[in-house]
């Protein structure tokens, strides 16, 4: 597979994660819980795409998943609420790209490189280390650049459901691709 094909699926995977929460996910949790804030969702599938990505592709998937979040920026962002051009859209989806590529840049840093290609294999649970790590990366990056529409007593409070949301979003992303790929060996195996 070649290196445009591979950033192609990365950014379809991002732009139907981003559509998930958009569609689905946003609208359940403003009705369940409305006074959560507008600017994280309690599960952002889109950071599960930005660690496994990353995981796969090592810090080139950057520029994938910052094209896939621009595209969903113009494809599930009412114009009346924001334009993905604006600087702040801008910065927003740069700090979201770079946090997962950070955050295993970092852990290579410390002595655990957990790209995919490395001899030794990784654990889940060292990726759900490194989504942690980005997610609060993100989490920050994300409550600063948005600072100026945070209200100060719930600048905390945002902080923590951006965290959680990526979190859950990373594991609610590995299951179901754990479950599509078993699903595409077994019909695999059964044609064969």
């Amino acid at each position: 597979m070649t290196r445009l094909q591979t950033f192609g699926i990365v950014i379809v995977a991002y732009v139907l994660a981003h559509g998930l929460t958009a569609w689905l996910i946003t609208p359940v949790q403003a009705l369940l819980l409305p006074d959560v804030t507008d600017f994280a969702s309690l599960a952002y599938l889109p950071h599960g795409v930005r660690v496994l990505a990353t995981w796969l592709l090592g810090p080139i998937a950057f520029v994938p998943l910052a094209l896939g979040a621009f595209l969903s920026e113009l494809m599930f962002t009412p114009s009346d609420v924001s334009q993905a051009t604006q600087p702040v859209i801008l910065l927003s989806i740069v700090a979201g790209a770079a946090a997962s590529p950070l955050a295993f840049e970092m852990m290579r840093g410390f002595g655990f490189n957990l790209y995919a290609r490395q001899p030794r294999r990784g654990h889940w649970k060292w990726l759900l280390l490194v989504g942690w790590i980005a997610s609060f990366t993100n989490s920050l990056a994300q409550s600063t650049i948005f600072s100026q529409s945070i209200l100060p007593g719930e600048a905390v409070t945002v902080l923590v459901i951006y965290a959680i949301g990526d979190l859950i979003g990373l594991v609610v992303t590995t299951l179901l691709l754990m479950m599509v790929f078993r699903r595409m060996r077994l019909s695999a195996a059964r044609r064969s």
